[in-house]
């Protein structure tokens, strides 16, 4: 099988669930939601990045639907936190992955070459074009349908998920105390370059208090800024 045909194959077989999702009809932007700007360039084809602008605002409507109707006392701060907890990059990238989005993405010749396709930005990006794309073909409630699938699992979690982000309150315990805020530094990535690990220390006044762990570098700041709340609540 060639790259043109095991593409076709990988979108098929993407497209069958998310008309599983929406019921069938044409998408007529589907291919388009699904074109890396480095193949667009190399092709003088429209690329995602309309697509993506358009998805991450229907993307944040359809979720902001959900907290409202699922969490009637909120208040907009406890929302707005819930709602970044659940509309981010590595959220949208574990769809991405369980759906198999990243071989349906057409990318250029020097982007195949390297990791792009399983990056958590390139899928990320591309769910909101799909989303975008779905929206223009099934309206709003398609995009209801395919939103729910993005964040159903998490939607249960969303109260737990939208406390305050432990970077911030660490630094607010810092600063509390009279110190300056807390500084992160990458000490160390691991893995292969679709499957990093990072690791990263939290250092408070310029001493390292401890050390997170996380798929991405903004996960691994949070699990430091966690460890390091633990550290302070017992110190």
């Amino acid at each position: 099988m060639n790259e043109v045909e095991r593409l076709a194959a990988a979108r098929a077989a993407l497209r069958s669930q998310i008309e599983a999702l929406v019921g069938p009809g044409r998408i007529d932007r589907f291919d388009e939601a699904l074109t890396h700007s480095s193949f667009a360039n190399e092709m003088a084809v429209p690329n995602n990045q309309r697509l993506e602008f358009l998805g991450d605002a229907v993307l944040g409507l359809c979720v902001s639907e959900m907290l409202i109707a699922a969490h009637e006392d909120a208040d907009e701060g406890m929302l707005t936190r819930m709602r970044s907890a659940l509309v981010n990059a590595d959220a949208l990238a574990a769809w991405a992955r369980r759906v198999a989005l990243g071989p349906c993405i057409a990318l250029g010749r020097g982007a195949t070459l390297g990791s792009e396709r399983e990056q958590t930005n390139v899928l990320a990006d591309t769910a909101e074009a799909l989303v975008a794309a779905v929206y223009e073909a099934h309206g709003l409630a398609g995009a209801r349908a395919v939103v729910q699938d993005i964040v159903g699992e998490l939607l249960g979690n969303a109260a737990s998920l939208g406390v305050r982000d432990p970077k911030s309150a660490l630094q607010e315990g810092v600063q509390g105390r009279g110190l300056p805020p807390p500084t992160y530094r990458v000490v160390e990535v691991r893995g292969s370059p679709h499957e990093q690990l990072f690791v990263v220390e939290v250092l408070v006044s310029d001493v390292a208090v401890a050390r997170g762990e996380g798929r991405s570098k903004r996960l691994a700041e949070r699990a430091a800024a966690t460890a390091a709340l633990d550290h302070l609540d017992g110190a």
